[in-house]
């Protein structure tokens, strides 16, 4: 049992799949792991433990931001010990070239958030992916004869923009995507020498104006959850 998840020990698998959304995270059980049983119910992020072809896998909500993000993981590392983190998520495109329900493996993930500065004294961090988890999980995308966009995210605190063209000069650096987690999950994953990796769906692009819809995001986007469990089961 941690602050935020009321969880007995071994009632949380070593590998855990993280969406933002509680919901997406009681979607996932209920389709895809057997003998589902929820772990957590604190402040309503709802977490599930359950068997993914013989393997014990746990699913959980982890709210929005790289704040709340954090604390999750950081209690799930700490007071669980779990060693495998993939998120799984929605992100906003960068380029004209991926659409909604493109499949994003982020090989890193560059921020605007101050809370690598704030840890490093002023320096900046690379945060980046496991790349064993990374290379299976393009693997099997390509297995499951999908075309994965590979590369540099954006993980950013706001959401709401007030500058329109805010987008443009990730866009020019190459940047795929911007969502507002996978850097945290990245830096608390080299703090403590576990894996971790953020697989992503598109759910609109910035530059086309291109969306989906509310249940789209809830329960539309399994693609991605199917290969984060066969990354971190096989």
């Amino acid at each position: 049992m941690s602050i935020h998840i009321n969880a007995d020990p071994g009632q949380i698998a070593k590998t855990v799949l993280l969406p933002g959304d509680p919901l997406r995270a009681k979607h996932i059980a209920e389709t895809l792991l057997e003998d589902a049983v929820c772990f957590n119910t604190v402040r309503n992020m709802l977490g599930y433990t359950g068997n993914y072809q013989g393997n014990m896998v746990s699913v959980m909500g982890t709210g929005m931001g790289i704040p709340s993000h954090s604390i999750y993981v950081h209690e799930l590392i700490s007071n669980f010990g779990v060693k495998t983190l993939i998120r799984v998520g929605t992100c906003g495109a960068l380029q004209t070239g991926l659409g909604v329900g493109d499949i994003i493996l982020a090989m890193s993930a560059s921020t605007d958030s101050h809370i690598n500065r704030l840890r490093f004294n002023g320096m900046d961090f690379a945060p980046t992916a496991d790349f064993g988890l990374l290379l299976r999980a393009y693997e099997i995308s390509r297995d499951l004869k999908l075309a994965p966009a590979v590369g540099g995210i954006l993980s950013s605190d706001v959401f709401y923009n007030d500058e329109a063209d805010w987008w443009e000069q990730w866009a020019a650096f190459g940047l795929l995507a911007v969502e507002m987690e996978a850097a945290g999950l990245y830096t608390l994953a080299a703090k403590f020498s576990v894996r971790a990796l953020a697989i992503l769906t598109v759910s609109d692009n910035i530059i086309t104006g291109d969306k989906a819809t509310s249940e789209q995001r809830e329960k539309g986007f399994m693609q991605m959850a199917k290969i984060a469990l066969m990354a971190a089961c096989n």
